[in-house]
């Protein structure tokens, strides 16, 4: 269930991320709800998660999770580039998520 709450965790950051681009387009306090609830959830999932988990592990996983979705919605919702490095670059640290949850 750790597992689960992590990775939930993790799309809560993303989510928190992606509010954070949309107050940069339209200032509104309900843009400022959802950034707090994005950053809430996800705060509160890996707390729940580091019950059960290495410290280190859970924080590593979630803020690969965090880092690599954020880059990745970037891309689909936000026009960033769309550069091979950028995606072989998220795809190294997704890969090294799966790493540590392997061997944790």
């Amino acid at each position: 269930m750790a597992w689960l709450f992590l990775v939930i965790a993790g799309l809560f950051e993303m989510y928190g991320v992606s509010m954070i681009s949309q107050l940069h387009k339209n200032r509104s306090w309900q843009g400022v709800v959802k950034l707090f609830l994005g950053f809430g959830g996800s705060f509160f999932l890996l707390s729940l998660a580091m019950k059960n988990l290495p410290m280190g592990t859970a924080y590593a996983v979630w803020t690969g999770i965090g880092a690599s979705g954020g880059a990745f919605l970037g891309m689909l919702l936000h026009g960033e580039a769309r550069d091979l490095r950028r995606i072989a670059c998220i795809i190294l640290i997704l890969g090294a998520a799966v790493g540590l949850k392997v061997i944790a």
